[in-house]
């Protein structure tokens, strides 16, 4: 079962988050503030953490930076301000996998929940084994962010490697351009789609064997890409 951490220093959203989502069948567990929430994850292991941003002595911002530190990589959802921004662009630099607006509605928390599981759960085979794909040429480890084509090892950026995992995780289905802006870079809209054809111009060149006749990353026209 799903285990997850509500950290919240207003009691009613608190338990309303605890309610709801435990009627959903997730293992909830909760955390009056970060000092607590901290505690907590260090007693426990937890799938999710949904953190809210405003609370008193330990922020939001301060747990994310500290579990960070730590090289703790539990999934963060924070929870921030209607409208606003700096927090949301903050909340992403120091390390949460996404963020929601206060108030939002249990469905689209639900939907935020489920894609980032969706992303960051792996499946761990044995405690030290690590997880290494073969993607075309290249042999990818997405947890230590490391490539290699042969033995060679080559340079991604964070974002081409966020851009990789997310069309390895998607495999064989159709990724939009769209897709990418809202979970990579966690837009809604941005002013072009550019951006993302230069970051697939850019792995297709250490992915393919011969980049400009893709066979592992292919163009779907008028939509994005798909990974075979």
């Amino acid at each position: 079962m799903t285990k997850i951490l509500v950290v919240d220093d207003e009691p009613a959203m608190r338990e309303g988050l605890s309610d709801n989502l435990s009627l959903e069948g997730y293992n909830v567990q909760t955390a009056q503030n970060g000092e607590a929430a901290l505690e907590a994850i260090k007693q426990d292991t937890f799938d999710i953490v949904i953190l809210d941003v405003m609370m008193p002595k330990v922020s939001g911002f301060d747990v994310c930076k500290l579990l960070r530190k730590d090289n703790n990589k539990v999934p963060i959802i924070l929870l921030t301000a209607k409208g606003e921004e700096m927090d949301r662009v903050l909340g992403l630099e120091f390390g949460a996998d996404d963020y929601i607006a206060k108030p939002f509605s249990l469905r689209e928390l639900l939907a935020r929940i489920k894609a980032v599981l969706r992303r960051t759960q792996t499946i761990v085979t044995s405690a030290v084994e690590t997880r290494i794909h073969q993607i075309g040429q290249l042999k990818v480890n997405f947890e230590k962010y490391e490539a290699w084509v042969g033995n060679q090892k080559v340079k991604l950026s964070y974002r081409e490697f966020e851009v990789l995992q997310f069309l390895w995780d998607n495999r064989q289905q159709v990724v939009s351009r769209n897709d990418l802006l809202k979970n990579i870079w966690k837009y809604d809209e941005f002013p072009t789609t550019r951006t993302i054809d230069n970051f697939i111009l850019r792995i297709r060149q250490k992915v393919e064997v011969t980049p400009n006749k893709p066979k592992v990353i292919v163009t779907v026209h008028g939509i994005g890409y798909k990974m075979l």
